[in-house]
């Protein structure tokens, strides 16, 4: 649906924001921050030792983005840039930290063993042999908005390696799109696909598990 001439489009918001941005809105850059802040420290954590190496880069971004406003061209978008910004702060921390990670090791797609056991699967002895014996099914939709299930969840994601972590915090706590994550990270589609679909079968695994019997609907 086209917005009517009353409804500003999402490009005259953000031309408005971004002018009360340069022009110092103090509330302006606090809803930036609250918006960011958190997307910002995920992707920060891959590039460094620590949670505190992590906040001290995403400090830095900010104090980037601050002084950098008035540069700021709209190439991209105004999110893609900061994103940018603290990537760069974030390896730059990491080097000193003695934490480089190069782009390739984001594209590690090594065989770490199967996301899914494969006890799930029907083996070569019966009829269909690789299809599911025991399919996932969807829980119902009180029990995935429940603050349990949403606790799980997050504890499920501390578990992940670094890159299925942010790759899956992106796309579906962030809202990111495919382009965006890969744009940002470095890496292929494909294997952005690969990241996230091992980082959910993990995620639903873990949750399976501590729910036990519970877990299935």
């Amino acid at each position: 649906m086209q917005p009517s001439a009353f409804e500003p489009s999402a490009a005259d918001a953000a031309e408005r924001e971004l002018a009360a941005l340069r022009a110092g809105d103090e509330a302006a850059f606090l809803a930036l921050v609250n918006r960011y802040h958190g997307a910002m420290l995920r992707v920060a954590s891959m590039f460094v030792k620590s949670r505190a190496s992590a906040e001290e880069a995403v400090q830095e971004a900010w104090i980037g983005v601050l002084k950098g406003l008035h540069l700021f061209e709209g190439r991209s978008s105004l999110k893609g840039w900061i994103f940018k910004i603290v990537v760069n702060c974030a390896k730059t921390r990491g080097v000193h930290d003695g934490r480089a990670v190069p782009m390739s090791g984001l594209d590690d797609l090594a065989d770490e063993g199967p996301s899914v056991s494969p006890d799930r699967f029907r083996d070569d002895t019966e009829r269909w042999p690789g299809h599911w014996s025991q399919p996932p099914e969807p829980w119902p939709d009180e029990r995935v908005e429940s603050s349990e299930m949403l606790a799980l969840v997050r504890e499920a994601l501390e578990t992940l390696p670094e890159a299925q972590r942010t790759v899956m915090s992106l796309r579906d706590v962030d809202g990111w799109d495919s382009g965006e994550v890969c744009e940002l990270l470095g890496i292929s589609e494909g294997n952005q696909r690969v990241l996230l679909h091992r980082a959910r079968s993990k995620v639903r695994a873990f949750v399976e598990e501590q729910l036990g019997s519970e877990g299935s609907p």
